[in-house]
């Protein structure tokens, strides 16, 4: 599927979210676009929109810079949202979370880590349209890079990463993903070696000069569907790896 195809899927958005879901998610769009926030939306939304699975996590990440961050906490409170620290505290040094009833609007100005913060870069992704409203997606660059540090005991984002991968890989901007990551490289080639082993044959998509900069080898081994299923399914029983799930009908 080309990346106009995927972004013509976020039309369905709303049908999927349910219309008291959805009606929140617009209502906060709507509020953000005519207060002149830029934003872009990120998280499952995003990722899912790369990778075409569907989830419904109930929460929408909005990623604004953060000279944003007081103006985009008062617009949710004059729209009804609650702060989630109310419920369960957080971290505000990078996130704010707001509520009402069982919906979630993550609004995240800085990396969890504070690896860093975000920037224009963050904000100029693919422009989708879902429910009469049209914004900014968080571009795939940022997504990995973002993505690539949440490798925690509870949680890890290196399923949606190799999805992404596999799905965005061969047209992302390299260059730009190795200047985001700069020291960090070691982590990027981590994931590429993954990568090639769980799917060589779209991993040889990816830039050739890529490999040789981050002292990898260019993948060579050819494998069928069956293989690349069956090393998701070492991975994790259930169905995550798309390239595995379209190998399986699933």
């Amino acid at each position: 599927m080309s990346l106009a195809q995927k972004v013509r899927s976020c039309a369905a958005w709303p049908e999927r979210c349910g219309a008291q879901q959805w009606a929140v998610y617009k209502r906060v769009l709507a509020g953000a676009r005519e207060h002149g926030i830029h934003f872009a939306v990120g998280g499952a939304f995003a990722a899912m929109t790369y990778i075409g699975q569907w989830r419904n996590t109930k929460d929408l990440d909005l990623y604004i810079e953060k000279s944003r961050r007081d103006e985009m906490v008062q617009m949710l409170s004059a729209l009804g949202l609650r702060d989630y620290y109310e419920k369960l505290p957080y971290d505000r040094q990078w996130i704010y979370r707001s509520y009402v009833d069982d919906t979630i609007v993550d609004v995240i100005w800085a990396m969890a880590n504070q690896r860093s913060q975000v920037d224009e870069e963050w904000l100029r992704g693919p422009e989708v349209e879902a429910g009469g409203e049209r914004f900014r997606l968080l571009p795939p660059e940022e997504l990995l890079w973002s993505k690539l540090y949440v490798l925690q005991h509870e949680r890890c984002d290196w399923p949606d990463i190799l999805n992404l991968l596999q799905e965005m890989g061969s047209g992302m901007n390299w260059r730009h993903i190795l200047q985001r990551v700069g020291d960090d490289a070691p982590l990027l080639r981590s994931l590429l070696t993954i990568f090639a082993w769980l799917s060589p044959n779209r991993a040889r998509e990816l830039p050739a000069w890529i490999w040789n900069e981050l002292q990898l080898d260019i993948p060579v081994d050819t494998v069928d569907a069956a293989i690349v299923k069956q090393r998701a399914r070492i991975l994790d029983s259930r169905p995550w790896f798309t390239a595995a799930m379209d190998a399986a009908g699933e």
